[in-house]
Order: structure tokens, then C-alpha cells, then sequence
């Protein structure tokens, strides 16, 4: 009874700023959730502490604010305050987050410094029932940040991982740009050493895609400067700063004319650059290294040699059998 009662209390006092929510809206949410809690909690089992927080056990991947933090979702609200402990990048910057919402689940830090230490006694957690959350210090755990090990291992071990959806840099910066989002790849932060960044950018150039880079103020000087020699000066980009916070910052041009303008620049904050994809011509023979880089991707995605073939024959004005001897030359039968 107690424990039922302590869960009702959970549900009705979670903290959203009035702005984000209507009263008809937040009892229209609250009363379910406090009926599924209940719920939750009279059929809960010993092995599955979790479940008495209306938590199946598991992890969760929990995507939060990148700025705003009214861009929380209220599915990530319960499942921070229900979870038996939060796996958090820096516990002091998440800590900021949690008293926001009055969330007082424990904390445990999990960065790349020490997340194979963590990770037996994680494993051995889940195994025995809890529902831990993962977050990083903004946006989507796993993606340019640790979690994607740690989800590996637990779909090894037949452990549920579970995603709540949530802000993420790259697909709010994709989504405002005006670039073309129909296709687009992920890049993320470049290589340190100069020549594997070199050749990451060398790959992106070739692509028909939309490029997404993840890239450090300090970097954006050196990240342009490298963009010019692999993409050339007249491509589009979109240099997209601060985003959903006080200064949030869109450029747009060609990468020429954002090398003129960020050369006297010092920007703060995290940096999302998107540059456009290759233009490819009906009309233009394909050269060489694109169809083996396009191949080679087809192959890689567990595509058969002839579909492979037949795809990347569709998509440019390469002749079948030019197409069909390089994958020979590369693949063999």
C-alpha cells in the first residue's frame, strides 16, 4: 500500500514548467500514468526492482535537451525519475538537468574514461533486474558520445535496450538547414591526425549526400580550411551554432565565403556543419574511385555482388558492364 501510494505521489508531483503543458493537458497525461504505475506496482516482482517504479527492467537510452531544457520529453521526465540509476557523461553538468525536474535518482558517471570499468557491474545490474537510464551531457547517448558500446554488450546478453527519443544537434540542424535531407550521412567529429581527417573528408566529398560534421569551436578554423581543399569553394554549406539556446546561430553560404567570414571569428558552443552532397550529372562519367567507394558500400551493407552492381549502374550513367568488370576486379565471383 505504501509503495502504491508512493508511486501515485511520483507521478502527480513530476515538475513541468507551466509553459510546456496546460492543466487539461497535464491531467490528461498524469492520471494514466499514475493508473499504469499502480498497476506497475500491484503485480510487481522481487527479481524486478524496476517494476515497482513502473519501469520494465532494462537500459534506457534517454535523449535530452542540447539547450532548452523545456525540450525534455515527458517520457524521459518518467523515466529519469523512475530509473534506479542514471548513467550520466559528467554527473555535475547532469545534476543541473535532474534539479530542474526534481529528479532525484542516483547518479553514476559513464564517460569513455571509464566505461569499460563500469560495464561488468552494469551488465550484472540489468541481469538482476533494475531499469538503468543512460544520458549524455546533451542530445542522443550513443551518438558521438559513450553508449554504443555498452548497447552492444547488452544485445549480446539478450538485454533489452530501449530508445526514448529526444533532441538531438544533428537532425535539428539537418531539419533547419535547407539542404537536402532526403540523404543524407552522419559524420560526426573529425579524426584528430591530419591525414585520416583528410581522408574522411576526401570520402565525404565524392558522397551525393548531405555531410554532417560535428565540430569543436576551436576547430571550425582548421575544419574550413580542410573543407575547401576536399570539397572545393563554391560547395554549400551550413554552419549552424548554439542551437535552441539564447544565441542560436544559422550561417549560410559556400564554404569560400564562410572560410571570409569565420577568419576574424572566435565562435563558442558546440558546431554542427552541414555541407551539401556532390552534384552528379546524368550527363558526367562517374570516375573510377566513386563507383568502387559506392560498390564497396553496397558490399558492406551485405548487398550480392549483382544487385550491387545493378544499383549503382541505376543511380549514374555508368555502363553496366564498366560496372560489372570493377566489381569482379574488386570482388572476385
Amino acid at each position: 500500500m505504501t509503495s502504491m501510494l508512493r508511486l501515485q505521489a511520483l507521478a502527480l508531483t513530476l515538475t513541468i514548467p507551466r509553459r510546456l503543458i496546460s492543466p487539461l493537458r497535464l491531467a490528461t497525461v498524469a492520471a494514466p500514468l499514475a493508473r499504469r504505475l499502480s498497476a506497475a506496482a500491484s503485480s510487481s516482482s522481487p527479481e524486478l526492482p524496476a517494476s515497482e517504479t513502473g519501469l520494465d527492467s532494462g537500459l534506457y537510452f534517454v535523449a535530452t535537451p542540447i539547450g532548452n531544457l523545456e525540450d525534455i520529453t515527458l517520457r524521459a521526465l518518467r523515466v529519469l525519475k523512475c530509473a534506479d540509476v542514471i548513467l550520466s557523461e559528467d554527473t555535475r553538468h547532469s545534476g543541473k538537468l535532474l534539479q530542474h525536474y526534481n529528479i532525484k535518482t542516483p547518479l553514476l558517471s559513464f564517460h569513455k574514461f571509464n566505461e569499460r570499468e563500469r560495464e561488468p557491474n552494469i551488465l550484472k545490474r540489468l541481469h538482476e533486474g533494475e531499469a538503468i537510464a543512460l544520458i549524455s551531457d546533451a542530445g542522443t547517448p550513443g551518438i558521438s558520445d559513450p553508449g554504443m558500446e555498452l548497447a552492444r554488450l547488452c544485445a549480446t546478453e539478450k538485454i533489452p535496450v530501449i530508445p526514448i527519443p529526444g533532441p538531438s544537434a544533428a537532425i535539428a540542424a539537418l531539419s533547419a538547414s535547407g539542404l537536402p535531407t532526403d540523404e543524407f550521412t552522419f559524420v560526426g567529429f573529425l579524426p584528430k591526425h591530419a591525414r585520416s581527417r583528410k581522408e574522411r573528408l576526401e570520402i565525404s566529398a565524392r558522397e551525393a549526400a548531405t555531410q554532417i560534421f560535428y565540430v569543436p569551436p576551436h576547430g571550425i578554423h582548421q575544419f574550413l580550411a580542410d573543407a575547401a581543399s576536399s570539397f572545393g569553394d563554391s560547395r554549400s554549406c551550413v554552419i549552424a551554432r548554439e542551437i535552441t539556446k539564447l544565441h542560436e546561430e544559422f550561417w549560410r553560404g559556400t564554404i569560400d565565403e564562410a572560410n571570409e567570414a569565420f577568419a576574424t571569428r572566435q565562435p563558442k558552443g558546440e558546431i554542427t556543419v552541414l555541407i551539401e552532397g556532390k552534384l552528379i550529372s546524368v550527363d558526367e562519367a562517374p570516375s573510377e574511385d566513386f563507383l568502387e567507394h559506392e560498390l564497396r558500400e553496397l558490399m558492406t551493407q551485405g548487398h550480392p555482388l549483382s544487385a550491387a552492381v545493378k544499383m549503382v549502374t541505376e543511380a549514374t550513367s555508368a555502363k553496366k558492364k564498366d560496372v560489372y568488370a570493377l566489381a569482379l576486379r574488386l570482388f572476385g565471383r
